[in-house]
């Protein structure tokens, strides 16, 4: 129980500063574009409503208790749209900037390639992790159910 917690509190912080690292390089972007139409930015909005999402939620369960292993469901879910927001992504470049598994001109600074890979690598790598957290939930909430049924069959026998 004391790993799971353990992994939980590690997932959360690392899926706080992928989404805030995402955030931050997306909205700069979305700065420089103010003028055109937000049609045309739509997978960069849909991107940093995401992140938004994930930021506000690995706040809240980044406080330890555990309730927050109960929430896999919504882990799972902001999990599937990180990984929209990757396919978008990656459709908008269309190979312009390489492989997009080529991480090696990742960068926050320097040219728009290594930016778009920035947040491409780290959209992928939000996505694992709230996949992650989903699984860690699934097996603590397994773990506790197991338990409690375990309890309960012991203390419902009759002693006669």
């Amino acid at each position: 129980m004391v790993l799971t917690g353990l992994v939980s509190i590690v997932l959360r912080v690392a899926e706080l500063v992928f989404a805030t690292i995402v955030a931050g390089i997306n909205g700069y972007y979305l700065h420089l574009v103010e003028d055109t139409s937000s049609w045309s930015q739509g997978r960069f909005i849909y991107s940093e409503v995401v992140a938004g999402i994930a930021i506000f939620f690995s706040l809240i369960w980044l406080i330890p208790f555990s309730g927050s292993f109960t929430h896999w469901p919504v882990d799972f879910l902001i999990s599937i749209t990180w990984f929209v927001a990757f396919g978008l992504l990656v459709n908008f470049l269309d190979g312009s900037c390489g492989a997009v598994f080529n991480w090696s001109n990742v960068s926050f600074r320097g040219d728009q390639c290594g930016k778009w890979k920035t947040v491409i690598a780290f959209s992928f790598l939000s996505a694992i992790c709230w996949l992650a957290s989903s699984i860690v939930g699934i097996i603590w909430v397994r773990d506790r159910e197991s338990r409690a049924y375990r309890r309960r069959g012991w203390s419902s026998r009759s002693r006669v």
